[in-house]
């Protein structure tokens, strides 16, 4: 039976030298932040049956975990460097814990982003993390930074996400090879971390925001912060490549409220296309323009004639019954 510390040592406590000045093993990590950088700090919570389906995948939840944080710091523009790990587990399965640290471990490696301090306790799976970046003043990527005439833009495809959880929940009928296909948008999202950076870096958009509730109410967010409106084209949205197979409404309705598509949403001076898409082209990810900001308040949805769509969309809800 492996006990708390045992567990921490085994699966999450490593060997190789960090950025940290002090990691794993006492009562705080210590972090040195870079000079003249702020820290950019964001939190997550996965819940077993409102995140994630009971059984799900150890090892593609270990990565999604980190993923849905890293994607915040991209939001921000933000350099990842550490985060901490709080993890309630309903036993110590040895083959879980290898799976989900492996995936966490992967992904981190790869962002070069410490694991420094954390928590576990026996209960309902439940995984929280809390991660920390750096980015230059003034360099953040608001939500309340976007102004009217900003070009909005959205980084990858949208969708897929949507359209695998569908496909779990037998809304509509979804053949296996779809779905497969589908899948990995929903288990295992890319964060957008490169893209964020780059477009902080060199000043080329106002605001950001990724799209884990839906776009049109994560956008929402930047709306009201900003006090602005927005005009988006519903037909402008770039489907993944599994829904874009669909019907038209659907594609329509999950690119526009889908959710878990970690994806950014960003505003840009209309004067900063070229720095935009040679910001895109650095960081190896497509963007697509797909609508205006708006001195009006509101969001209107319309098609690729510019007509009005009458669609009743809203993003996630994390109290709701949904």
């Amino acid at each position: 039976m492996l006990s708390e510390f045992d567990l921490i040592k085994q699966y999450f406590q490593r060997q190789q030298a960090g950025r940290a000045v002090l990691g794993i093993g006492d009562d705080c990590a210590l972090l040195a932040p870079s000079p003249g950088m702020q820290l950019a700090i964001s939190c997550d919570m996965l819940v077993e049956g409102r995140h994630f389906f009971a059984g799900a995948d150890a090892r593609m939840l270990g990565h999604k975990s980190l993923a849905v944080n890293l994607s915040d710091l991209a939001a921000m523009g933000a350099t990842p460097r550490a985060f901490t790990l709080a993890l309630s587990l309903p036993s110590a399965d040895r083959s879980w814990l290898e799976g989900f640290s492996a995936g966490l471990f992967a992904l981190a490696d790869a962002h070069q982003c410490e694991l420094v301090g954390g928590d576990t306790t026996k209960g309902p799976l439940n995984i929280c993390i809390t991660i920390f970046g750096e980015v230059a003043p003034g360099r953040a990527l608001r939500r309340d930074a976007a102004k009217a005439g900003d070009d909005i833009w959205i980084s990858g495809t949208l969708g897929d996400a949507r359209l695998a959880l569908a496909g779990y929940r037998g809304e509509f009928a979804l053949d296996a090879g779809s779905l497969a296909a589908a899948a990995p948008r929903m288990h295992a999202p890319t964060p957008r971390v490169a893209l964020g950076m780059a477009l902080s870096g060199q000043g080329a958009a106002h605001a950001a925001i990724d799209i884990s509730d839906g776009l049109v109410g994560d956008l929402g967010h930047i709306l009201a912060a900003s006090q602005v409106g927005a005009t988006l084209d519903a037909d402008a949205l770039p489907a993944g490549p599994v829904l874009a197979r669909q019907q038209q409404d659907l594609k329509r309705r999950f690119c526009a409220a889908g959710g878990d598509d970690y994806e950014l949403c960003f505003t840009a001076p209309a004067s900063r296309r070229e720095a935009v898409i040679a910001a895109a082209a650095r960081a190896g990810t497509p963007v697509t323009r797909v609508g205006a900001i708006d001195a009006e308040p509101g969001l209107r949805l319309v098609d690729a004639s510019g007509s009005t769509l009458d669609l009743s969309l809203a993003g996630f809800d994390h109290f709701s019954g949904d």
